[in-house]
């Protein structure tokens, strides 16, 4: 997705829109004719596929004076959005964070000379001339097992056996493999002379004292846990899971597990966005329906904001529900409701609130349009608190394998399936028609299809931006 490369991990403010659909590979040349291979025809005009919309220069989008680009929305909660002191963790806590610090090693790994594999431990010239055909034969003097273990040694014309691990004798300088010998005990017949400091570890190899281990800004995996082990450190600073609470809102709301009367639905919100924070890193807390009486629903907005690094808040952006949560939102500081330029879901709020002036983004009640808010707005938001250089998703160009239509001025978001192309590609087929928002064909997509404000029609075979929807991606 968009040009967020290197300024977003320093937390600073963002300068000028970002395009929430510019694509990180190069892009063929928009089509404007119909399916590969189908006969040339007019077809209805359609400016080009690629490049931002010109926009005034307050950021508002062509559709109306009142309503905001997306680009302009969501610059305003990436520069709002804290940055989480770092805090120490145990390595395995640590896990899926970035670190913190510069780990420096104070130990040299291996810390002694050892045996890369199983097998005998000789001196390289002792062996030089073994073969298949005339093997050399040594005496075995003894055995070295990993483990701690007394230094040993070895003289010219002597073997050691010496297991995987294990310290090497000194005067030895090659481990002649197992599977090269006849495995004597007493004696061994070696059959091949592997050259000087073969299958041999020596001290510091991988890392010497005052090396780096593991770098600042490095995402911790199982590798850097395993360095982070050998190097002594078994806790580590790292930049943690941002806090956020998810709540929603709506007298129409029950929970799962409640009998529906005619006019509810079920909470999903709380569960899918809940679901998408904590794929997107962040330690997600589902608070559910926020209630119903005006003195606790300002309780509790109030408490989530104190325990809080973000709160999530959807709901339906009419009627005397939302009025009771803008009225509590209001008294905790400035939220603004705005009408953003995007389909679905163009009503969008965002404010600071709290003594700590916490960032709470409100999307729209509607489940579809709630996952693809919180996929253009909210996503990014979390991976800047931790501290990641990759905000967005990376995007594609794929061929629409149907006639698409989407309203001027306004960005449409579509769920689609994406798939290769036998040819080399993509293909992509959206799911559903435009005006759906059923949540079964939501989930049998991989993909949102992405259409830019100054595009009303793409051609079957004409080229679109696609944004895979990889799990943790």
């Amino acid at each position: 997705m968009p040009g967020q490369s290197e300024d977003g991990s320093n937390g600073g403010e963002f300068r000028g829109h970002r395009d929430t659909a510019q694509v990180d590979m190069p892009m063929a040349p928009p089509r404007r004719t119909g399916p590969v291979g189908a006969p040339s025809g007019p077809v209805a005009p359609q400016r080009a596929l690629t490049g931002p919309v010109p926009l005034p220069a307050d950021g508002r989008s062509d559709a109306s004076p009142l309503v905001r680009t997306v680009e302009r929305h969501l610059d305003e909660i990436l520069a709002a959005v804290p940055q989480p002191d770092p805090i120490e963790l145990a390595v395995l806590d640590a896990q899926g964070l970035l670190c913190a610090e510069d780990v420096v090693s104070q130990r040299a790994l291996p810390a002694f000379d050892q045996a890369a594999l199983d097998g005998y431990a000789v001196r390289a010239e002792d062996v030089a001339d073994a073969t298949v055909a005339r093997p050399v034969e040594l005496p075995v003097v003894g055995e070295s097992v990993a483990g701690a273990s007394e230094p040993s040694s070895i003289g010219p014309g002597l073997a050691m056996r010496v297991a995987a691990g294990a310290m090497l004798p000194s005067g030895a300088d090659v481990v002649v493999p197992a599977v090269w010998t006849d495995n004597g005990a007493a004696r061994v017949a070696v059959q091949a002379g592997p050259p000087v400091g073969s299958y041999v570890r020596r001290t510091g190899d991988d890392v010497t004292p005052g090396d780096p281990a593991v770098h600042v800004g490095t995402p911790i995996g199982p590798a850097q846990i395993s360095l982070l082990a050998a190097v002594g450190r078994d806790r580590v600073l790292v930049r943690p899971r941002p806090r956020v609470a998810v709540l929603s809102a709506g007298t129409e709301l029950v929970e799962i597990t409640s009998p529906l009367a005619p006019g509810q639905v079920v909470d999903v919100n709380s569960y899918a966005l809940a679901a998408a924070a904590r794929d997107a890193g962040a330690d997600a807390y589902r608070w559910g329906i926020l209630p119903g009486d005006q003195r606790r629903l300002a309780e509790v907005l109030e408490s989530q904001l104190l325990r809080s690094d973000l709160v999530l808040v959807s709901g339906t952006f009419t009627g005397p529900a939302f009025d009771m949560v803008q009225e509590a939102l209001a008294g905790l500081g400035g939220m603004r409701v705005s009408q953003v330029a995007m389909h679905p879901g163009p009503a969008q709020g965002f404010g600071r609130l709290g003594r700590d002036e916490v960032p709470v983004i409100c999307v729209p009640g509607e489940p579809v349009a709630a996952l693809v808010s919180f996929e253009v707005f909210v996503r990014p938001a979390i991976r800047l608190m931790l501290g990641k250089r990759q905000l967005f998703r990376r995007t594609v160009q794929a061929i629409s394998g149907q006639h698409l239509l989407s309203p001027l001025g306004y960005r449409q978001y579509l769920h689609g399936t994406v798939m290769r192309h036998p040819d080399g590609g993509y293909v992509v087929e959206p799911v559903g028609e435009a005006t759906d928002a059923l949540l079964a064909r939501m989930a049998r997509a991989n993909c949102l299809i992405v259409i830019d404000e100054d595009v009303t029609e793409v051609a079957a075979g004409g080229l679109v931006t696609v944004m895979p929807l990889l799990l943790g991606g």
